[in-house]
């Protein structure tokens, strides 16, 4: 008793308890204190659109904890067995032992059912929020310096993604996933010189052989996952680290940010979105039955299975091998199958045209400055439009990927279907831009009578000679300034092409170039000039505004 007595002395008179003296002991060896007291109360602003990152990151979460879960039962082998298992219709079948431990996680492991479904369901949703995150990224300006690095990390995660999720559609090796594997051999395979070579490279021998399982195994859950842990890791450092974008507002500008601290507001709220994320993603893997393996059989070389579609993120790679006619050339005892290896050629291209877009506007404008503050998509009509054309593209060739499951459903002729494709090709995206560009164009006409004339109210009042106006309500300041907040920069010139000594001066291919795509983009056929204050003023006094 007395000893306790003086421990409780001891305390009351300051001495440290044991949790700050761990805190100490840490703090004097990785300086925890002061990075902490930097950066814990870094302020985030708040806008819906923002958390279609964290379903990106959070899904990648999921992915990476039932990936393991379902490590532990898998057997990555291409060695044939009998089965003999809970799955009836299948007993006495001849099979991998990939599929049968596919089968048995499926039915005899506890959850592992749902646990498959929710990884699946997890990776549709994990490439869905890269796309779709992206996307808001490229609308609004996002990627502009000092950004340019973390678009390529995205651009990277994206890809990376897209060929994770091939490398594990593959591993069951069902009858689909099987038929997936055999349609990239034959993509492989058409690489000119060197595709006979790579295809026995990946797979040990002739197709299908016995390594390929082994080899997309360590690929799919070692390799791909940790590039892209890396990746996400300086993704989020970056974005911690340049502070995070903001749309135009009140109080918003390059060097101010307006919204939450990191701790406690942004962190309680991500906590609270990453375990609303997983639980819809386990809804989905109860209810939503995905990929039902025993349904479709083990993989045989000589069955394709019917409707055999890959997922949405590759439907468009093989919608361009689809609708692609069936070109080849015979020379010298060789075959180049261009029916295949052109659209095989485009697959990384289409995507590539996305990735290095930041870089090719950067040169074109010249633009220098650090952005810290979002476009309205509107105010940036050729971009915005460029971004609906490839959009529209990828969904093209979604359907020409799907063009049998589209002619059976719709009761349509497929050849319809595919010369349907191959013309929306090359008129649907133009379409899409020049669409997108005039309701852009339309949308700015309107912020600007809005800034002059005031928001609608749809109350009509009569004047006393007898004229009869709706009455506007003058937009209030945060409204002005977020409609009025964008830049209208001159785009770039060459200048005068005679000096002030009548000698003329030279002017590069690449100088030509980038003025007229400066003049195509940011041009004054590309924008609706913002009211002046002057103009503004002589509107809204006296009798001109009602």
């Amino acid at each position: 008793m007395d000893g306790a007595r003086s421990v409780k002395r001891t305390a009351g008179r300051g001495e440290a308890g044991k949790g700050e003296r761990l805190a100490d002991w840490a703090d004097g060896r990785l300086g925890l204190y002061a990075l902490a007291k930097a950066n814990m109360r870094k302020v985030f602003p708040d806008h819906w659109s923002f958390m279609l990152g964290e379903v990106c990151l959070y899904s990648f979460l999921i992915l990476i904890i039932t990936g393991v879960y379902l490590t532990l039962f898998f057997e990555p082998s291409g060695v044939e067995v009998v089965y003999h298992g809970s799955y009836e219709p299948l007993n006495g079948v001849v099979m991998t032992r990939a599929y049968e431990s596919t089968l048995d996680i499926s039915f005899d492991v506890r959850g592992g059912l749902l646990i498959r479904q929710i990884h699946h369901w997890a990776a549709l949703v994990f490439v869905t929020g890269m796309l779709v995150h992206m996307m808001r990224v490229f609308f609004t300006g996002a990627f502009r310096k000092p950004r340019e690095l973390n678009w390529v990390f995205g651009w990277t995660l994206l890809f990376l993604g897209i060929i994770t999720g091939l490398t594990g559609y593959s591993l069951p090796d069902d009858l689909l996933s099987g038929t997936g594997i055999r349609f990239a051999q034959g993509a492989i395979l058409s690489v000119p010189i060197v595709g006979t070579y790579l295809s026995f490279f990946l797979f040990g021998g002739e197709f299908p052989g016995h390594d390929i399982i082994s080899r997309l195994f360590p690929v799919h859950v070692l390799l791909l996952p940790g590039i892209m842990l890396g990746l996400v890791v300086a993704h989020l450092i970056l974005v911690f680290y340049h502070k995070h974008t903001q749309f135009p507002g009140a109080g918003r500008d390059n060097r101010s940010v307006v919204g939450m601290p990191f701790l406690p507001v942004y962190m309680a709220k991500a906590g609270g979105f990453f375990f609303l994320t997983f639980g819809v993603l386990a809804l989905m893997g109860g209810l939503a039955q995905i990929n039902p393996v025993w349904a479709f059989g083990p993989y045989r070389p000589d069955l394709v299975t019917t409707g055999a579609q890959p997922d949405w993120y590759l439907g468009f790679s093989e919608g361009l091998i689809r609708v692609m006619p069936g070109w080849e050339i015979n020379a010298w005892g060789h075959t180049l199958q261009l029916g295949v290896f052109i659209p095989f050629s485009l697959f990384p291209l289409i995507l590539l045209a996305l990735g290095v877009y930041p870089f090719v506007e950067a040169w074109i404008t010249g633009d220098k400055r650090e952005h810290h503050i979002l476009d309205r998509p509107r105010n940036v009509p050729v971009r915005t439009g460029l971004g609906v054309a490839w959009l529209s593209l990828y969904v093209v060739l979604l359907i020409g990927g799907g063009n049998d499951i589209v002619a059976t459903h719709l009761h349509l002729s497929i050849n319809a279907i595919t010369w349907f494709v191959r013309v929306s090709v090359f008129v649907v995206p133009v379409l899409a831009f020049v669409v997108t560009k005039r309701v852009c164009l339309g949308l700015q006409r309107r912020d600007r009578d809005k800034v002059l004339h005031g928001r609608e109210t749809g109350t009509v009042k009569r004047l006393a000679h007898g004229e009869y106006v709706e009455v506007h309500e003058p937009l209030g300041q945060a409204q002005l300034h977020a409609l009025t907040q964008h830049e209208q920069d001159p785009p770039y010139e060459i200048g005068p092409l005679v000096d002030a000594n009548g000698v003329r001066r030279p002017v590069r291919r690449s100088q030509r170039m980038r003025a007229g795509l400066a003049r195509a983009m940011f041009g004054p056929g590309t924008r609706i000039e913002k009211p002046t204050v002057e103009e503004y003023r002589e509107v809204t006094s006296g009798d001109h505004h009602h």
